[in-house]
């Protein structure tokens, strides 16, 4: 049981940081450089952490700042206010993201294409559908090794969806529920005021407000865990801040 246990947090917390520290605030945001050899670590270390539910770089970055863009308006991806239930809201975001994928954006001028990171090579493993088969075969053999009792395969999905159940979460719950520091003009909130299942990302009103700011916490209450990561990473060299 304990193995089952640590398992998934062990995957659920390598996962949103993945998603927290590489993809969204270097990849969307580029709050920090590192040097090609950390890029390519972080590259896989994302990679092989989301696993099945991998998310490319680039066009996650380029549908975040859609949502920036365009926060609680119609023409945002994943904006709680537009859809029924957060079923419909992903599955809208899953639409944006392969419309971009699909390279639908290229041409567009507002959107500078050469300054979002890409690896073509691990992008096309990452996605193609034998490794993300593989991946679910592997928690699913985990669980078949190791799990008590049929019943803690329910997590299994969550496995299998990773970054997309982290993602729904944040978009549904940071513009919807929680409180607001600021008046950003939208419906951003922060959802804690100690974010410690998502490593900061429920600060969405925080950020929405500071988007270029590495620490989404702002009052003396709050606490961005994945932040002192990152002063940690800068301090000895494998990044360096930018602000």
């Amino acid at each position: 049981m304990w193995l089952i246990i640590l398992f998934f947090i062990a995957h659920w917390y390598l996962s949103v940081f993945a998603q927290s520290f590489f993809l969204h605030r270097y990849a969307a945001h580029g709050m920090f450089r590192m040097s090609r050899f950390w890029f390519r670590f972080f590259y896989l270390f994302t990679w092989i952490s989301q696993g099945s539910s991998f998310l490319n770089p680039r066009a996650y970055a380029i549908l975040h700042m859609e949502h920036h863009k365009h926060s609680d308006t119609e023409h945002d991806p994943h904006s709680p206010h537009f859809f029924e239930d957060v079923i419909s809201m992903m599955l809208n975001t899953k639409r944006v993201y392969q419309d971009i994928l699909a390279g639908k954006y290229d041409n567009r001028p507002d959107i500078a294409i050469k300054d979002y990171p890409s690896w073509p090579m691990v992008d096309r493993i990452g996605d193609s559908w034998a490794t993300r088969i593989g991946f679910a075969i592997l928690y699913t053999g985990f669980y078949l090794t190791f799990a008590p009792h049929p019943a803690w395969f329910a997590l299994l999905p969550v496995h299998f969806l990773m970054g997309p159940v982290h993602g729904a979460f944040v978009n549904w719950c940071g513009h919807k529920y929680g409180y607001a520091n600021f008046d950003n003009g939208d419906h951003s909130r922060n959802t804690f005021v100690w974010d410690l299942f998502f490593v900061g990302e429920c600060f969405q009103n925080n950020h929405h407000r500071y988007p270029r700011r590495a620490n989404f916490a702002k009052r003396w209450f709050e606490i961005d865990v994945t932040y002192p990561v990152i002063k940690a990473l800068d301090l000895v060299g494998i990044i360096k801040l930018k602000t």
